[in-house]
């Protein structure tokens, strides 16, 4: 499990400068929107690499690789989860949230589901 709580890097008046990532390479981005007790993922990814980086609200982030127990741990506005490949990955909005999903691989656009192995037991529920 990979939580990181991505720190503000510049800040004024204005307002403020966060990098979510940084000399990574991703091949989409998706905005999500999480309704309270709603659940995303549930799933793994053969090839792709998944950062979620959650732009407002709490949820309970979940995560197993193969072979190991279940992780779980809550994740709030201003953290970047990153999910290798193979590890499975589940999200539970606490309340409502809106989250980034950023990819590298195959799982974008019409591909969402080349690349996209759901679960028969699922992680959060």
């Amino acid at each position: 499990m990979q939580i990181e709580h991505m720190p503000i890097n510049f800040e004024d008046a204005r307002g403020y400068i966060r990098d979510i990532i940084v000399a990574k390479e991703v091949d989409s981005v998706s905005l999500i929107t999480c309704a309270p007790g709603s659940v995303r993922g549930n799933h793994f990814h053969k090839q792709t690499v998944q950062y979620t980086y959650i732009l407002s609200g709490r949820m309970t982030y979940a995560t197993q690789k193969p072979g190991q127990s279940v992780e779980t741990k809550e994740v709030v506005e201003g953290d970047l989860t990153a999910n290798p490949p193979l590890e499975s990955h589940a999200f539970k909005a606490i309340e409502p949230s809106v989250i980034l999903q950023l990819s590298k691989g195959p799982r974008q656009g019409d591909n969402y589901e080349n690349d996209t192995f759901r679960l028969e037991t699922p992680l959060l529920s």
